[in-house]
């Protein structure tokens, strides 16, 4: 970073010096999403964004936007800067200007049901204690909620999380439920099995579902498979008849959706939700909502549920 001389020596950029803007602007695509809109945020013209994102690229010699698509998309090398970056930034305007509070809001993404009946303690609790920095909570389908894209600074998740570069903490497991017709035969169940399912079609969410036919024992497999991409979409298949789904017990207090009953699954294994992040230093505040939530999550579970399971029973 420059500091107002450039000795021209040791980075092989001679000429070429790099200052707080060019990290804010690059920091401001990230958020937007877009350089137009990345322009505007930083009240400069289009052009000089790109030039200036141009000109860091350039002299960290890797490609940190992709830009073959309309919404530009960091690329991996992008979302490793990200952090550093913001890092860098917080650090320059604390040291220039210590009094004044300069938080980035904490952006936590789910696919579906984010952290189940205990969403709404979390975000309150997170308000109360950390004020200057907003927790924003993105619902992003994608099976990383975003994570791998760097669109948020960390995920709820469900089911297990193999991609390389994250790390995962368990913070609950909870029990499977299946979706089902409200008008249909399986309705008036006060539970079913794997075995009860077999002869019916499965709606799968292969974007950022967990369900897959290898939920059920080889030989006993569901009849048919119906393949949607959102959450959404699996509802409204699920409504429609078109099939049954499974998913994990929060869809059923976080997701009431009219023409849809929820069953307990009772010899299906139980759903872990994790928190997940990328392995580095990232945000700030991360280690402050992993205490939280485990805190919250421990607090919830030993008081007496008062909430509706959104279960038949």
């Amino acid at each position: 970073m420059s500091t107002g001389q450039d000795t021209g020596q040791g980075t092989g950029n001679a000429g070429r010096s790099i200052e707080v803007r060019h990290l804010r602007a690059f920091l401001a695509i990230a958020d937007e999403g877009s350089v137009t809109r990345a322009a505007e945020r930083l009240r400069v013209t289009q052009p000089v964004v790109s030039r200036t994102l141009a000109a860091l690229e350039k002299h960290l010699g890797v490609r940190l936007v992709d830009r073959s698509t309309h919404h530009l998309a960091l690329t991996p090398e992008g979302i490793a800067f990200r952090d550093k970056a913001a890092a860098a930034v917080g650090a320059f305007d604390e040291a220039v200007d210590p009094g004044r509070p300069r938080h980035r809001p904490l952006r936590l993404g789910h696919a579906w049901s984010a952290l189940g009946p205990y969403t709404t303690p979390l975000l309150r609790a997170w308000q109360q204690r950390h004020p200057g920095t907003p927790l924003e909570l993105l619902r992003i389908d994608d099976r990383t909620a975003g994570l791998t894209r760097g669109e948020v600074d960390a995920a709820l998740l469900r089911g297990p999380v193999d991609t390389p570069g994250l790390v995962t903490e368990v913070l609950f497991t909870e029990v499977r439920v299946v979706a089902v017709a409200a008008d249909g035969p399986l309705a008036a169940r006060t539970s079913l099995s794997l075995a009860d399912l077999t002869g019916d079609t499965v709606v799968l969410n292969t974007v950022s579902g967990t369900t897959t036919p290898g939920l059920w024992p080889p030989r006993s497999r569901p009849a048919a498979t119906v393949t949607v991409a959102n959450t959404d979409d699996w509802f409204t298949a699920i409504a429609a008849g078109r099939g049954i789904g499974v998913s994990g017990a929060s869809t059923a207090q976080m997701h009431p959706y009219a023409g849809v009953t929820y069953v307990p699954l009772e010899d299906a294994p139980p759903l872990p939700v994790l928190l997940v992040r990328r392995d580095g230093p990232g945000h700030p505040a991360l280690p402050r909502l992993a205490a939280l939530a485990r805190e919250i999550v421990s607090r919830e579970r030993r008081t007496p549920p008062g909430y509706s399971t959104g279960l038949r029973e």
